[in-house]
């Protein structure tokens, strides 16, 4: 979530809902997202959001479109598929036309859209963002931590496998069930990722930087009981963390700090210096074996949501 202040309305504004976009159309969205990424640092909309804007009509996502004198200068997105959680919503305004009022009349037809039942992320967390989620009646409850660590230095530690498990790469197509399914259960409390579909693994199977290589998964007696998707960011000389994932069965063994350590060994012989990650501040267990790994926190996610 992006914002500006809430003076000089704009006369001329109009706001356009849709269930998918046309090229056109998902041409100027990207063209505004980069340029908020330009200015501001920092992606407005995530991974999952954007491959949602391009990926054509989904189930329960829509899209709004803010046009200022016929020129697009916002957008937001609305994802209405958790059957507990709030919709949740990301937003942004371009920043050349920031200060005018777009970001309230943005969050306010989210609110609408959404019955004012709303989550919302704010990448960052700008003081302008906290600013339009106070004016919009939204409470803080979410911190997600990107944190950083070298990987130039002393070298990583051996990892150390529970007794009985292996490690290979994942082979797409023949792995794919196992590891929705893995996947679903190591994180049936994270409404993000544990609701990924088969869709969804196509979607990032699908793009260039996605490398079977780097995605590294743990076997017992044949049984798939963790894994480590690794990631690199090519432009940025970034490697990321993706996601670590024990089976239910296999946690509290060792298993994920391993996973975690094959990954990192893996982007660190790729000659990248540095890796990062994302992690809920109230995971503390996730948070302390990160930090016993050097990692730090680089910057935070907050996420916003009407009252309960």
């Amino acid at each position: 979530m992006t914002s500006d202040d809430m003076a000089r309305p704009d006369s001329v504004r109009a706001i356009e809902t849709r269930a998918a976009l046309s090229p056109d159309q998902i041409e100027a969205v990207l063209a505004l997202l980069a340029e908020a990424v330009r200015v501001d640092g920092q992606q407005a909309v995530s991974e999952q959001g954007r491959l949602q804007l391009r990926g054509g009509e989904r189930e329960g996502v829509s899209h709004l479109l803010l046009t200022s004198g016929g020129e697009l200068v916002g957008y937001a997105q609305l994802e209405d598929t958790d059957p507990v959680e709030a919709p949740a919503a990301e937003l942004v305004v371009h920043p050349s036309y920031r200060g005018h009022g777009h970001g309230r009349a943005l969050g306010s037809a989210l609110l609408a859209a959404s019955g004012k039942r709303l989550r919302v992320w704010a990448h960052g967390g700008h003081s302008a963002a906290r600013h339009l989620a106070q004016v919009l009646g939204l409470t803080l409850f979410r911190e997600l931590r990107q944190m950083r660590r070298p990987l130039t230095g002393p070298e990583l530690p051996e990892p150390v496998l529970p007794a009985g498990v292996s490690v290979r790469a994942f082979e797409p197509g023949r792995d794919d069930a196992a590891w929705l399914a893995v996947n679903a259960a190591a994180f049936a409390h994270h409404p993000e990722q544990g609701s990924l579909t088969q869709r969804d693994l196509d979607d990032r199977k699908a793009e260039p930087w996605f490398d079977p290589a780097g995605f590294f998964l743990a076997e017992r007696d044949g049984e798939l009981v963790g894994f480590h998707w690794t990631k690199v960011h090519a432009e940025e000389r970034l490697g990321e963390v993706y996601v670590v994932g024990v089976a239910p069965g296999a946690q509290g063994g060792g298993l994920g700090k391993a996973l975690t350590l094959i990954g990192l060994r893996h982007l660190a012989g790729q000659g990248l210096p540095a890796a990062m990650l994302y992690v809920d501040a109230d995971n503390k267990a996730a948070v302390a074996v990160y930090e016993g790994l050097g990692f730090t926190t680089y910057e935070t996610d907050l996420m916003y949501r009407t009252e309960t």
